[in-house]
């Protein structure tokens, strides 16, 4: 018997309506808060218009998927105690890691915004994250020269 970490919420995702895609769907399920979909969604479609709207010659689900992929992060440091003391240790993050800390870092980024109602926030994060800049990159790429500054310590990844 083959022992699997994870549920099976993944197997049983749904593709969104819209764009038949199942990232989209997941991140719609990040981005819900108690349990209200229909808002989420309301959220997201609006994003995806504003979109739609300002960057006429890129598809928007392409900007969205762009946007992921850009934020996406190689290297993670991990708290690894080696003899009483603790070591940052830089470690490749798994493809599943790396899309749900994407989608983390883009929702914070867009919820630390404020001001602005939430779509017009999560569409403007999205098309910095398409350009490369934005604060969502920003902490890729604070992620990335912290796993650069404790490479001396990769020796003891495990």
């Amino acid at each position: 018997m083959a022992y699997k970490k994870f549920t099976a919420s993944e197997d049983m995702l749904k593709p969104d309506a819209r764009f038949n895609s199942k990232v989209v769907s997941k991140f719609i399920n990040c981005l819900m808060w108690d349990g209200k979909k229909s808002v989420a969604q309301k959220v997201f479609y609006g994003a995806m218009d504003q979109i739609a709207k300002k960057m006429k010659e890129v598809p928007p689900l392409e900007v969205f998927e762009t946007a992921i992929n850009n934020v996406k992060p190689f290297v993670e440091v991990r708290s690894r105690r080696v003899g009483g003391a603790n070591y940052q240790v830089p470690m490749q993050v798994n493809k599943r890691r790396q899309t749900s800390l994407a989608f983390r870092w883009l929702l914070a980024a867009s919820r630390d915004a404020g001001g602005r109602p939430m779509a017009d926030r999560l569409a403007d994060e999205f098309m910095a994250a398409f350009r490369k800049e934005g604060k969502a990159m920003n902490t890729r790429e604070q992620t990335h020269r912290m796993a650069d500054a404790n490479k001396a310590f990769a020796h003891f990844a495990w």
